[in-house]
């Protein structure tokens, strides 16, 4: 089975509000999933057949690890998972992983985050704080709301280069989400996607066969 995300935000296969959501998905080049997070442990699944679903959650869990209960659209239980324990965490404990946030996806973001509540991110704990694996946007929009605190919950280490990606963004003079910098969104394609490429280029050069 073939599972792509969808990036863009303008797909008319799906609901607006998951491509903001970053829930739109689509299965072997033709069958377009949706996944519309209802609250912090739950998400509603649009598909053609629900008897075929298991690859396509896990997918949808890599980026969302935090769901746990996947319902029809008419309230039926689909399939639920163990519970993640989720906290609140200060934003001034948090340390990005990334230096730079799409103005883009902001824009899109701010259309379903009501409350600090609504912002949910994996973290791993260095160094006495919290490294953000993933959720930036939404960390920068915290930071623009004046929101104190978000909800978080523990990953492992991914793979092992989010110390690398710290210490650079601290050289970067990236020590909390009000660091970041805005971008376009080609601005931040080029300019992140060219780190990233240069730095797993380096790390598999250096990677003894």
């Amino acid at each position: 089975m073939d599972i792509e995300r969808v990036n863009s935000y303008s797909d008319p296969r799906f609901d607006p509000e998951v491509l903001r959501q970053h829930g739109a998905f689509v299965v072997d080049g033709k069958y377009p999933c949706g996944f519309r997070i209802v609250d912090e442990h739950s998400a509603q699944v649009y598909y053609h057949d629900y008897a075929d679903l298991e690859e396509i959650l896990e997918t949808f869990r890599f980026y969302t690890g935090h769901i746990s209960r996947f319902y029809r659209p008419d309230g039926r239980l689909l399939k639920e998972y163990e519970d993640v324990e989720l906290f609140d965490l200060p934003l001034e404990q948090i340390q990005p992983s990334q230096f730079y946030v799409d103005r883009e996806k902001l824009e899109a973001v701010e259309s379903f985050i009501h409350r600090p509540e609504d912002i949910v991110i994996p973290v791993m704990e260095y160094q006495g704080r919290y490294i953000s694996e993933d959720g930036h946007t939404r960390l920068r929009l915290a930071c623009k709301r004046g929101y104190g605190h978000v909800r978080a919950f523990l990953e492992k280490d991914t793979g092992g280069y989010l110390p690398d990606f710290v210490r650079e963004a601290r050289r970067r003079g990236v020590y909390r989400a009000e660091d970041m910098e805005e971008l376009s969104h080609l601005e931040y394609e080029v300019k992140w996607n060219q780190f990233c490429e240069e730095y797993f280029a380096e790390v598999h050069e250096e990677t003894p066969v």
